[in-house]
């Protein structure tokens, strides 16, 4: 805020300096045009005086000249300006005045009027600025901070500026989101703790019976035949329990680890489209990437739409991320009951036997080697679209590879 506080300075600072410099040039523009106009009087005056003698003057034309006088006692007392002369040898008194000094007076005082409004207006809009955005805005900095640091117990305080109470509620529930995030983690990572402490305890019998039991037989303590293969089938039965266990880790390894709330109602495909169409129009433009957006009529979907805006938003990425850069589109069609929202991109170097597979977790082809990812946007497309009772599929055509989203109409 120092800085802001320096600028605040600096513009009072001009504002004075304008005033300043703005009455001394109207004070010298006035001196000097009304020094001029009455000097330009009286000297041609005095020429007409020289040429054509002083009955022959005529003052019904002058503005600033009043009076002439010629050699009298009093020349030199006069209650008005006026200016001495010698012409042909006698001495004239010309008397003047500034008529329109009351009308620079009113043209100053209508120019100061003018920059004192306009300061007034200037300065109201820096102390809103300040007081109404900067100043909240301020307080919101070490929100970040705070939250990577992992400080998510002291929430953001709400206010009511209509400027920034989106943006303080979205960090609110932001702190909520990994808030609850990291409890869930910590729950979870408590649960498998103890499922691997519970299982690698249970674990441990049945293992150490069929170490006593090969032990047994390694030794040839068992001669009988029939008692051989009951021992034989109990190591077996053993291998089944521990089996069981590690099926139980495997089963558990593969819980759903994604927090993916969807909360069913229904919404526009207008606003979807115009979403997707606002935030990636001028995205695409700045890496020289073609946008088409099809054509389509607008009705009611079943879903969330910020859910869907999520899933659409991953399937540009992957095109943005894994196609080649000439051409992205987002295509509309109905089928059935349903509006297909595809998205197509040129330069797929996805093989076909991968395609079935794109849709697991963590799973990354052949073309993904030097391109950064965790392998779950699409795995993430299809989990929501699941909790949204639609569906997606992918589909390869040559170089062009079209993932589509299926939502149902209302």
């Amino acid at each position: 805020m120092k800085a802001i506080n320096k600028v605040f300075l600096a513009v009072i600072a001009f504002i004075i300096l304008i005033f300043i410099f703005t009455n001394m040039f109207l004070r010298y523009i006035g001196r000097s045009e009304s020094g001029r106009q009455y000097r330009v009087e009286i000297n041609r005056i005095a020429l007409e005086i020289e040429k054509n003698g002083f009955e022959n003057v005529e003052l019904s034309n002058c503005r600033y000249i009043t009076n002439i006088e010629r050699d009298k006692d009093n020349l030199f007392d006069a209650d008005s300006d006026y200016i001495i002369r010698e012409i042909n040898g006698e001495l004239y008194r010309f008397d003047y005045s500034v008529e329109n000094e009351n009308d620079k007076t009113k043209i100053v005082i209508a120019v100061n009027v003018v920059l004192v409004i306009m300061a007034i207006l200037v300065l109201g809009v820096l102390l809103f600025i300040r007081i109404k955005i900067l100043l909240p805005f301020h307080k919101l900095t070490d929100v970040p901070y705070e939250l990577s640091k992992g400080n998510l117990t002291v929430p953001v305080k709400e206010n009511k500026n209509r400027f920034f109470g989106r943006f303080v509620w979205g960090m609110d529930l932001l702190r909520e989101h990994i808030e609850q995030q990291k409890m869930r983690e910590l729950d979870l990572q408590r649960e498998k703790k103890r499922l691997l402490l519970s299982l690698s305890h249970d674990i441990k019998t049945p293992l150490s019976a069929i170490k006593l039991y090969s032990k047994a037989l390694s030794k040839s303590l068992y001669s009988d035949k029939e008692k051989q293969i009951m021992v034989a089938e109990n190591i077996n039965a053993r291998a089944d329990e521990i089996e069981g266990y590690v099926s139980r880790i495997i089963d558990a390894s593969r819980e759903d680890f994604l927090s993916l709330n969807v909360s069913p109602g229904e919404f526009y495909l207008s606003d979807l489209a115009d979403n997707i169409r606002t935030y990636y129009s001028e995205k695409l433009s700045l890496i020289k990437t073609a946008f088409v957006v099809g054509e389509y009529e607008d009705c009611l979907l079943s879903g969330d739409l910020e859910r869907s805006i999520e899933v659409l938003q991953n399937l540009i990425e992957n095109a943005i991320k894994y196609g080649d850069g000439r051409c992205v589109e987002l295509l509309f069609s109905e089928e059935e009951g349903c509006i297909l929202i595809s998205v197509k991109n040129s330069g797929c170097t996805l093989s076909g036997d991968e395609l079935p597979n794109i849709f697991a977790s963590f799973w990354r082809g052949a073309n993904s080697k030097n391109v950064q990812g965790s392998g779950l946007g699409l795995y993430i497309c299809r989990q929501l679209m699941h909790k949204m009772n639609g569906e997606v599929f992918a589909e390869i055509s040559g170089e062009l590879i079209t993932v589509t989203a299926v939502f149902n109409k209302m």
